[in-house]
C-alpha cells in the first residue's frame, strides 16, 4: 500500500519567473506540483502509482477539459508511432517496424484509474497517447485545483528514448514514465499524439517517491532527500548507511522548477559524483566494462567544464545538480540529467553528453514550444555544442560551425527542404526534419552574428536567456531581443530564413578596370536578401572591406575585431539584383576579391563568391 500524500512542496525556483503572468502581451504562464508514489516490479517490468497534482490556471480561461500525455501507450502495435516510423519515406533505423514487432510481454503501456477533480470523479477516455478529461467542474481563471489518480504501466523493450533492457544491458531507462499533463497557453491546448518527436511541459515542483528491488542504483532528475538511508554512492561522506528492511528501497527525489522527471534504474551501475567549485554536484552512472570504464572515467573531467563554460556565454545554470546516465538509445535531455547510450569513444561521449548538457539551456530553462519551433532547442543546443566542444575539447581548426553549414546546404540542395516553421510532427521526412532542427537552426544563430556582429549576439544570447528563462519564448521573443540589442530591424530574416526555404546565393558577376580605379559588380542569384561583407585583399598582404547592409535592416553592424578595415559603406535595396561599386584603386594592385571570407553566411553556391586575380 502506497502512503498518502502531504501537502506539495514549495517551487524554490519561483523568483526566477518573475510572475506566471504577461498582462501586455496575453501571455501566462501554467505551474503544475507533482507528487507521485510509484512502485517498480523488475520481475513484470510493470510499476503501478499515485499521482497528486496541484494545477495553477493563470490563463484569462475558463477550463472544462485538461489532456494527459500516456507517452508509453505509442510502444503497441498498430500505435500512430508505430505507423509513422513505418510508413515514412526515411524511417528511423532505431524504430522502423520494431514497434509492430512487439509481443505482450514487449510492449509499453500507461493507464490511469479513480481520476478525480477537487475529490469529485472525472470522466476520463483514453485516446492513444493522450488521455481526454472531463471535468465534473471548470477550473476558473487564477484559481487552483487538485488532480489525483492510479496509474499503472509496463516498461516497453528499448526501442526509443524510454525503455528496458537496451542493447549495452541497461534495465530500466524511465523517460516519459507517468501521466503528463499537457500544456495550455496563449494558442490553447497543445495535446499532441506521441510520434517519436518533441516535447512541451508545465514548469513545477516534482515530489516523487520510487520504490523498487534494494540492489538498483538509480540516478536522474531531482535531489534525493534520503541519501544517507540509500546509500549507492549518495551518502555522506562517512557515513555508514544501514542494511535496509526488506527487498526495496524506497527513494525520494524533489525536483524545483522542472517541466519533467526521469529516472535510470540498474544494479550494475557505478555511481561516481564530481562537486564543483560553484557546489553543483556532477553525477556519472554508468555499467563499468571494457566498452566504459576508461573513458567514463575520464568524462567526470569533461561534464563541469562543459557546465561551466556554457554558464559563462549562455546563462548560468539554474539547478545545484546534473546527471549524466547511461542508458537510452543515443542521447535525449531531460530535466537536470540527461541518458546517454555509453559504449562510445571519448569524443563521441564527450560530444554526446555536452549536447545534452546543451539541452539544459534550450529545452530545460528556456523551453521553447519544441512541437512548434524545434530548432530553437536542437539548432541552438547544436550551435552550443559546437562552441563548446571548439572550447574543452578542441580537435580541429576552422569553424567549429562547418558540420551545421554542410548538413544546411546538403539539404537545401536537395529539393526536400521544407520551411522551419513546420510542425515536428508534421515534416514529410526525417532527413529534412533532422537538417533544419539541428542544422539550420544551428546556422541561424551563427549566421545572425554575421548580421548583427558575433559579440552583438553574443550579448543578445545572455540577454535572452535572463529576460526569458521560464516563460517558453517563441522565436518573435528571440528577434525582439536581437533587436533591441543591435538597433538592426530582423524581421526579415526570421520571414526568410524560417518561413520559407528560399536560399542566399550571391556572386561577383564582373570586375573590370576603369582607368586607375576598379568597377565591381556584384549579383544576387538566391531568393533571400542579405548583407554582404566584401572583402578586397591586395598583393602587398592588407584588406579593406565594403560592407553593403540592406535598406530594410535600417542600420548597421558596428566594424568587428579582426575585421579588415571598411573603406566604403552603402545600402542594397533588396529589389536590386545588382549592384555596381566603384573602388578607388587600380585593378593591378588586387590579388583577389571575396564576399563574406568569414563563411558565416549560408551561401549554397560559395564557388561563384571569389575572383582571383
Amino acid at each position: 500500500m502506497l502512503n498518502r500524500f502531504k501537502k506539495p512542496f514549495l517551487g524554490l525556483f519561483l523568483c526566477l519567473l518573475g510572475g506566471v503572468g504577461f498582462a501586455q502581451s496575453g501571455r501566462f504562464q501554467q505551474s503544475v506540483n507533482y507528487e507521485m508514489e510509484v512502485f517498480m516490479d523488475v520481475e513484470t517490468n510493470q510499476y503501478e502509482g499515485k499521482q497528486k497534482l496541484v494545477y495553477s490556471n493563470n490563463s484569462p480561461d475558463t477550463l472544462y477539459r485538461v489532456f494527459y500525455h500516456l507517452y508509453y501507450n505509442a510502444f503497441q502495435p498498430g500505435s500512430m508511432m508505430d505507423v509513422r516510423s513505418r510508413t515514412i519515406a526515411d524511417p528511423d533505423r532505431r524504430v522502423g517496424d520494431r514497434i509492430a514487432n512487439l509481443s505482450p510481454e514487449e510492449i509499453g503501456y500507461l493507464h490511469v484509474s479513480n481520476l478525480t477533480l477537487n475529490g469529485k470523479p472525472a470522466h476520463a477516455i483514453e485516446v492513444g497517447t493522450v488521455l481526454e478529461v472531463h471535468l465534473p467542474e471548470p477550473i476558473l481563471p487564477n484559481s487552483q485545483a487538485v488532480l489525483e489518480l492510479d496509474f499503472n504501466g509496463q516498461v516497453p523493450i528499448q526501442i526509443r528514448r524510454s525503455g528496458r533492457d537496451s542493447a549495452e544491458g541497461v534495465r530500466y531507462s524511465m523517460s516519459q514514465w507517468y501521466p503528463k499533463m499537457a500544456n495550455y497557453d496563449e494558442q490553447g491546448w497543445h495535446a499532441n499524439p506521441y510520434i517519436g518527436r518533441e516535447f512541451y511541459g508545465i514548469w513545477g515542483d516534482f515530489d516523487v517517491k520510487i520504490t523498487i528491488d534494494k540492489s538498483y542504483t538509480i540516478g536522474g532528475t531531482g535531489y534525493l532527500q534520503n541519501p544517507n538511508q540509500i546509500g549507492h554512492g549518495y551518502e555522506d561522506e562517512g557515513v555508514t548507511v544501514p542494511e535496509p528492511q526488506g527487498n526495496t528501497l524506497t527513494w525520494h527525489f524533489k525536483a524545483p522548477m522542472v517541466h519533467d522527471f526521469m529516472w535510470g534504474a540498474d544494479p550494475k551501475y557505478k555511481h561516481d559524483k564530481v562537486v564543483m567549485d560553484n557546489g553543483i554536484t556532477v553525477h556519472h552512472f554508468f555499467i563499468p566494462g571494457e566498452k566504459t570504464s576508461e573513458n567514463w572515467e575520464k568524462l567526470k573531467e569533461y561534464t563541469p567544464k562543459a557546465i561551466a563554460y556554457m554558464s559563462e556565454h549562455f546563462g548560468q545554470y539554474p539547478y545545484k545538480q546534473f546527471s549524466v546516465v547511461q542508458g537510452g538509445d543515443g542521447g535525449m535531455e531531460y530535466a537536470m540529467s540527461t541518458l546517454v547510450t555509453g559504449e562510445r569513444s571519448l569524443p563521441s561521449l564527450v560530444g554526446v553528453m555536452v549536447h545534452e548538457l546543451a539541452h539544459s539551456w534550450y529545452h530545460g530553462v528556456l523551453a521553447t514550444n519544441e512541437s512548434l519551433y524545434p530548432w530553437m532547442d536542437e539548432g541552438f543546443t547544436s550551435y552550443a555544442t559546437n562552441l563548446t566542444m571548439g572550447a574543452i575539447f578542441p580537435r580541429r581548426e576552422g569553424n567549429v560551425h562547418q558540420g551545421s553549414y554542410r548538413g544546411y546546404i546538403s539539404l537545401a540542395l536537395s529539393g526536400l527542404e521544407e520551411p522551419m516553421s513546420t510542425h515536428s510532427d508534421h515534416y514529410h521526412t526525417n532527413r529534412a526534419y533532422g537538417s533544419a532542427a539541428y542544422s539550420k537552426g544551428a546556422v541561424f544563430m551563427e549566421q545572425l552574428g554575421y548580421v548583427i556582429g558575433a559579440d552583438v549576439r553574443d550579448r543578445g544570447l545572455l540577454r535572452y536567456f535572463n529576460t526569458w528563462k521560464f516563460k517558453h519564448p517563441n522565436v518573435n521573443d528571440l528577434i525582439r531581443i536581437m533587436e533591441k540589442e543591435s538597433g538592426i530591424e530582423l524581421d526579415w530574416y526570421k520571414e526568410y530564413f524560417v518561413y520559407t526555404t528560399k536560399t542566399i546565393d550571391y556572386a561577383i558577376k564582373e570586375v573590370k578596370a576603369n582607368g586607375d580605379k576598379t568597377e565591381l559588380t556584384l549579383q544576387r542569384i538566391g531568393l533571400m536578401p542579405m548583407p554582404l561583407d566584401v572583402v578586397i585583399t591586395y598583393k602587398d598582404g592588407s584588406q579593406e572591406m565594403i560592407y553593403l547592409p540592406l535598406v530594410i535592416m535600417r542600420g548597421e553592424k558596428a566594424e568587428e575585431a579582426g575585421a579588415p578595415k571598411r573603406i566604403h559603406t552603402e545600402d542594397w535595396p533588396w529589389v536590386n539584383l545588382e549592384k555596381t561599386l566603384v573602388i578607388d584603386r587600380n585593378l593591378e594592385t588586387i590579388q583577389f576579391i571575396e564576399i563574406d571570407p568569414s563563411k558565416r553566411m549560408a551561401d549554397v553556391q560559395p564557388e561563384n563568391n571569389k575572383v582571383e586575380f
